[in-house]
């Protein structure tokens, strides 16, 4: 996914104005405006890309942590990696692939629901300029979308990447979730892959994992 760290890449928990200067390029995030994973089905449909743009923006404007984080090269937004606790994508909650993974195991497998530890964050979603792909954003996106959480007292952070090898002609409009070899290159492991091409993986941020 990367051939090296971008000159002058930072990242930082996302404020609105770097987000809607990275989302207004032409390109689906401006039609999106990261709302699939946030809004069911018939929701989504429903609005057009003007309404989208407003819900997210109200997720700035109410007070709770950001809903991502941004990267930026020299200042100017990159990258931007959704992430927020997993109750507030009612997409992933309905899911094939995470009622999948939720199935029922020994109390200390990793394969059972995390829930009852504590608070889950999701890793939705990745936008990355065309101009820095393959340059190292994404994963400095995935380091500090988990610090994000960390900070915000999430217990596990989880995803839900595209498995490359299973799909090798996966191209960007598919990625947008990731790649396999990003997460477990930043310590994730897999608890599912039930749904073939996709994976659910997650990372403990608490005992030795999180320390």
């Amino acid at each position: 996914m990367t051939d090296g760290p971008a000159p002058g890449l930072t990242t930082a928990a996302a404020q609105w104005n770097g987000v809607e200067r990275l989302f207004s390029r032409p390109g689906e995030p401006s039609r999106c405006w990261c709302r699939f994973f946030a809004l069911t089905g018939p929701e989504y449909s429903a609005l057009g890309p003007a309404a989208r743009k407003a819900q997210l923006k109200e997720r700035f404007d109410g007070g709770s942590p950001a809903p991502g984080v941004l990267a930026f090269v020299d200042g100017q937004p990159a990258g931007w990696c959704a992430v927020e606790p997993r109750t507030c994508y009612p997409r992933v909650l309905r899911s094939r692939m995470l009622r999948q993974a939720e199935e029922p195991g020994p109390p200390d497998s990793e394969t059972a629901s995390p829930d009852a530890a504590g608070g889950v964050w999701s890793v939705t979603c990745f936008v990355v300029a065309a101009r820095h792909r393959r340059s190292g954003v994404a994963a400095a996106l995935l380091r500090a979308a988990v610090e994000h959480a960390r900070l915000n007292g999430a217990d596990v952070v989880e995803g839900y990447p595209v498995d490359r090898e299973q799909r090798p002609k996966a191209g960007p409009a598919d990625l947008y979730h990731g790649t396999l070899n990003l997460f477990l290159r930043a310590g994730f492991t897999v608890v599912s892959s039930a749904v073939p091409g996709r994976a659910v993986v997650r990372l403990s941020l608490t005992g030795p994992k999180g320390a």
